[in-house]
């Protein structure tokens, strides 16, 4: 009896949130907690708490095993660490206004634990994690407006960018509808002094007679908000920078209606400034991405799906869980394999070859990423014309060969490539450029890197226009993990690649056999590694590694193991004297590439 009610409680979950409807952390919240209630391993409880007796009346009553906060200070400025450290939980704060710089220095106080609701963290502190982004489900059944309609909505504080769009409009049409939904916040503009006070600036802009602004301040229900949405041409987002800001979560509403999204480069924006055709009115008119329609948004619309956000919150849960009741006097047994699993799953790893002879700590992104000047560069490229070998060793003669490719990196990622070791470059220079090779042979090759963070081959085939699917624990999740994710899609990605991965890998047999199970029929998986021919189990390696592979290990060991595949030609791996030395160990790199039966 005393084991079902400790599990019990293992699997039960608070869900916190203030009770002030008219409130963006506030709908966050209660969106976020209307989907977990539908999760099939935890017992979502979502309460509504305005002072500390009401909360500690009800974590009595359900006494869960964790506790999740839609915390915000202006929004429970009555939860504090002495109520916290009252109660045998875990504690777990969502943080809204999240930067890398506040996920970095996150620590244990009022919470233990936090989850972000950022795609672009890079998760270099272990006691944060991270989700995609909540796009509620909805049908659009309206048809297009006849006359160009473009639509935004927020509260009405500073920085919106209100007035810019009443401008850029006007700067593209002779006649327009401009909609604005403008709702008076309960925490930020209660009176609606500063809403009005926007819409009288925006009246007051109106030049052009075949211009006509709608303007509504009543607040809207969630499916009210998204009938708004659904009846635009265009929705649009003009905010000012805003660094130092979360992300708006107005996009994930804009997204749920699939029309056409305009932006600016608001590092509130940072985690869809990425699609392409660019969606920025730095780079594109509103005319333009109108005309490109829904398709350069697809891939987050697929993505920020309720079962993946699920999927996110039952896994983050599960570590957090199993952390606790270990560390904790709940006396509930923890299997050491689900110990090691929490371990392998908030530790950076997926250690690059190319990262040899730098410190390990990952680098501090700021801001929303790249500069518009950055974004705005074009770049070409073509495959060299004289490779005639894919399956073969990155020796000197190799870095002879592929000098144009190193230099065409410190091009496109000059900064990226200053913190490389110069003689490892080789590998990013030859996965660059056979991938690339590959996916000139089809219109939009869906591709994956595993092993993405601070790789410039990956880095340098976005810059080139290319769209990559990525995995690494630092972004996201490792390659395991990611096959278990509900939109993954097996058999179904044209290059799966990963650069000096698969030798940091323990299990290299279930990493090599995934990364050929997501591989499309006449699918391409290109892989880097460590190589030593010589190499005996037992013999010195650099920390980082697991081993050195030979001859023996990818044509006996690993070959066989992957199902309709085969080297897309004859391999030549005889390397009888190694030429790079890392860590006191001497050895090579070798490239492995293999189809997949079509």
């Amino acid at each position: 009896m005393e084991i079902s009610q400790k599990s019990n409680r293992e699997n039960k979950v608070l869900f916190i949130s203030h009770s002030q409807q008219r409130c963006g952390v506030y709908q966050f919240g209660l969106n976020i907690a209307n989907v977990l209630k539908n999760s099939k391993k935890y017992n979502i409880i979502y309460q509504e708490c305005s002072n500390p007796d009401e909360f500690l009346a009800v974590e009595h009553k359900y006494t869960p095993a964790a506790i999740i906060y839609n915390h915000y200070t202006s929004t429970m400025p009555w939860l504090n660490r002495k109520i916290t450290r009252k109660i045998n939980a875990a504690h777990i704060g969502i943080i809204h206004e999240i930067t890398q710089e506040v996920a970095d220095s996150a620590r244990s106080s009022l919470f233990q634990y936090y989850i972000t609701p950022d795609p672009t963290l890079l998760l270099n502190n272990p006691i944060v994690f991270k989700t995609g982004r909540l796009i509620p489900k909805y049908m659009n059944e309206y048809v297009l407006p006849v006359t160009p309609t473009i639509g935004s909505f927020g509260f009405g504080t500073q920085g919106k960018g209100f007035e810019k769009l009443i401008s850029t409009v006007q700067q593209e049409f002779d006649e327009a509808i401009i909609k604005l939904h403008i709702p008076y916040a309960a925490f930020g503009d209660p009176t609606g002094s500063s809403a009005q006070a926007i819409v009288r600036r925006c009246k007051d802009s109106i030049y052009k007679p075949g211009i006509r602004l709608e303007v509504s301040h009543n607040f809207l229900e969630k499916e009210q908000l998204l009938n708004f949405l659904a009846q635009n041409s265009l929705n649009a987002f003009l905010y000012e920078d805003n660094k130092g800001r979360g992300i708006s979560s107005v996009i994930d509403y804009a997204l749920a209606v699939q029309r056409p999204i305009a932006i600016t480069n608001s590092s509130m924006f940072r985690h869809i400034t990425s699609a392409r055709p660019s969606i920025c009115i730095e780079d594109s008119s509103l005319r333009q991405i109108m005309n490109n329609g829904f398709t350069p948004l697809l891939p987050f619309y697929r993505d920020w799906s309720e079962e993946n956000l699920i999927w996110d919150y039952e896994r983050i849960l599960n570590n957090i869980i199993e952390k606790y009741f270990r560390e904790s006097n709940f006396g509930t047994f923890v299997s050491l394999s689900s110990s090691l699993r929490f371990i392998r799953n908030i530790l950076p790893h997926g250690f690059k070859g190319d990262t040899r002879g730098t410190s390990w700590v990952p680098k501090i992104r700021k801001g929303p990423g790249e500069t518009p000047q950055e974004r705005k560069q074009d770049y070409s490229y073509s495959p060299l014309s004289d490779v005639t070998s894919f399956n073969r060793i990155l020796d000197d003669a190799a870095r002879f060969q592929y000098e144009p490719v190193i230099k065409k990196l410190f091009e496109i990622v000059p900064d990226m490539m200053s913190r490389k070791l110069p003689e490892a470059n080789i590998q990013q220079a030859f996965v660059l450029d056979t991938v690339y090779r590959f996916a000139l042979a089809h219109k939009n090759p869906k591709m994956l890197c595993i092993g993405s963070h601070d790789d410039t081959a990956a880095a340098s085939l976005k810059k080139l226009g290319l769209l990559l699917d990525e995995v690494d624990p630092l972004i996201n999740y490792d390659l395991d993990t990611f096959m278990h994710k509900p939109s993954t899609d097996k058999e179904s990605y044209d290059i799966v690649f990963a650069t000096s991965v698969i030798e940091h890998v323990k299990n290299d047999e279930l990493f090599l056999t995934q990364m050929t199970e997501l591989l499309a029929p006449g699918g391409f998986a290109i892989l880097t590694c460590d190589y030593n021919d010589q190499y005996k189990p037992g013999d010195r390696l650099p920390q980082e590694d697991f081993r050195f592979y030979t001859q023996y290990d990818i044509k006996q060991r690993l070959l066989p193991l992957l199902h309709n595949c085969s080297f897309v030609d004859t391999p030549y791996w005889d390397n009888p004297k190694p030429d790079f030395t890392y860590a006191g160990c001497v050895y090579t790199f070798a490239t492995i590439v293999i189809k997949k039966s079509s």
